[in-house]
């Protein structure tokens, strides 16, 4: 059932406006307009003096025609874009290879995975890693990354073998190419997800991911169109297996005929004296609006150090310019897992709290016992951070010995 306005009815009162407690009524052009916020309370439906509201019934969708569904059987399979950067696959692909063995043998199908620019050595420790074909590439031009290039090879590639899945890592690169790749095969794509499963009675792709700002979990399906693609965030999936003596199909791939509006002349890699290789840290020293600016930093960058880790930051440390944007975990950064997280001034934010909830051990430090990071935290210490992590890193270089 849909709530709907009969626009010859409707006088244009405004009665109902006031009605609605979730204002989803609004006017448009001297009429009741009912938008997207409508929850059908149906607290509208008595109110109109003019019987302009009512409620109707929704047709039940047209059952998918036998050529369609012949057409969807024919994509088989799951495939990864394994991310490479200087020719070397990055971790998120292997995290990929994970879930996309899972996934494929539930759906009782192959693994394979698609690299571009980069030599046959890491193709094969792509297959060692769980796939069963690697798609190889090695064409120079596609060694540095370009929208253009990319997605012509990919895109090429999938409308000649017809994957049922495509996987690629939340990255920068994943990003910004793979709804490009998308939107060329006219199919779905669903960003960001921290969770993929098999509906067992469908088969179709059940896609998660944080909606609302990190407050609800939505599942996004794609049952009319393939392939299902997902962009899937670093760290929040585990590595598949590794064994040295697998073996698999590596297929060659030319990429005859490239073209693209743009060309890279040369890649600049950010310096930085802190370390920001968060996906990869295994502990990670984080400070939130409570560190009180670059000075604050400082003391985080010393704990850090002596811990082997790196720095991180919520939002608010970054909007104030203390520390660069790379550093910032959370909804609208990055989604670390290390197996020590040390939250220093950071009140806990859903927005953070999607970023790092998962890491092994959560350390919170925070003046307020109330902060909503000791909700989440293993370990809760209440006081004045510019006391406890001075003494916190004196403590570990004299366990230490430095």
């Amino acid at each position: 059932m849909s709530i709907v306005v009969d626009k010859d009815k409707c006088n244009a009162c405004e009665t109902c406006v006031s009605s609605c407690p979730f204002d989803a009524i609004e006017m448009k052009d001297d009429k009741a307009f009912i938008n997207e916020y409508c929850n059908e309370c149906k607290a509208c439906l008595e109110v109109c003096p003019e019987g302009a509201i009512k409620e109707v019934k929704i047709p039940e969708p047209r059952a998918q025609s036998t050529e369609h569904r012949q057409k969807l059987q024919d994509y088989k399979g799951v495939w990864i874009f394994a991310e490479q950067r200087e020719k070397k696959v990055t971790a998120v692909s292997h995290e990929l290879l994970g879930i996309g063995r899972k996934l494929a043998d539930e759906l009782q199908t192959g693994l394979s995975a698609v690299l571009l620019g980069a030599d046959e050595s890491e193709a094969k420790e792509l297959v060692k890693w769980g796939a069963d074909k690697v798609y190889l590439c090695e064409d120079p031009a596609l060694e540095k990354f370009n929208d253009d290039t990319y997605t012509e090879v990919l895109s090429k590639l999938i409308k000649e073998h017809k994957p049922s899945i495509v996987l690629s890592g939340a990255t920068p690169i994943g990003r910004s190419f793979i709804p490009r790749v998308a939107a060329r095969l006219r199919t779905g794509l669903t960003a960001d997800c921290t969770s993929l499963e098999i509906d067992k009675e469908t088969k179709n792709l059940l896609q998660v991911r944080p909606a609302f700002g990190g407050n609800i979990m939505a599942t996004i399906l794609c049952p009319d169109h393939r392939p299902q693609m997902a962009t899937v965030r670093p760290r929040v999936m585990k590595k598949g297996e590794y064994d040295g003596s697998r073996t698999g199909d590596i297929i060659k791939v030319a990429a005859d005929g490239l073209t693209s509006r743009t060309k890279v002349l040369e890649s600049v890699k950010e310096v930085s004296e802190i370390s920001v290789n968060l996906h990869e840290a295994d502990i990670i020293v984080a400070g939130g609006r409570g560190v009180g600016g670059e000075k604050g930093f400082k003391l985080l960058e010393e704990l850090a150090q002596v811990l082997g880790g790196s720095v991180g930051a919520s939002r608010a440390a970054v909007d104030e310019k203390w520390i660069p944007y790379s550093h910032q975990v959370g909804q609208t950064g990055k989604t670390v897992n290390p197996k020590l997280y040390i939250a220093c001034g950071i009140s806990g934010a859903v927005q953070h709290l999607v970023g790092m909830q998962s890491s092994d051990v959560i350390v919170a430090i925070n003046k307020n016992p109330e902060a909503p990071i000791f909700s989440v935290a293993t370990y809760g210490i209440v006081g004045d951070l510019f006391e406890i992590i001075p003494m916190l890193t004196k403590q570990i270089k004299e366990a230490k010995g430095l």
